[in-house]
């Protein structure tokens, strides 16, 4: 599947429901953006299955900011409407092909049972 672009109105339904969204937030001035593109469009060609979707910046600047976004690039992998990783900086082809892999091994069910748990001693406290 091709990279996608998208706004701030397609984001929550880009990262919600089954499967893998990987959101690159980027900008057009920024070089490590620049140099990291082909990396995520080639990861993106090599992973069908998986949703790519990137997010300027300079143009979603309310997104950018709802989310904290204060350096670019950074990367934030949904899976299964939840947020598994987030981090600011551009990833070489090899260690974003590891984190590919490291998400497809989550257990969800197990995420999602101690994220529940989470929120059950949260209101209790």
């Amino acid at each position: 599947m091709a990279t996608t672009s998208i706004t701030g109105e397609q984001f929550n339904e880009t990262v919600r429901g089954e499967g893998i969204t990987i959101v690159d937030f980027w900008a057009s001035w920024c070089g490590p953006c620049m140099r990291f593109a082909p990396v995520f469009d080639k990861a993106s060609e090599a992973n069908p299955d998986i949703t790519f979707a990137k997010v300027n910046t300079e143009e979603e600047q309310g997104l950018a900011s709802a989310l904290g976004i204060s350096s670019i690039p950074t990367l934030m992998v949904f899976r299964d409407d939840v947020l598994v990783y987030r981090e600011a900086g551009a990833l070489p082809a090899k260690a974003l092909d590891s984190l590919i892999e490291q998400v497809r091994g989550l257990d969800m069910a197990e995420i999602k049972a101690q994220i529940a748990k989470d929120a059950q001693d949260e209101a209790q406290s």
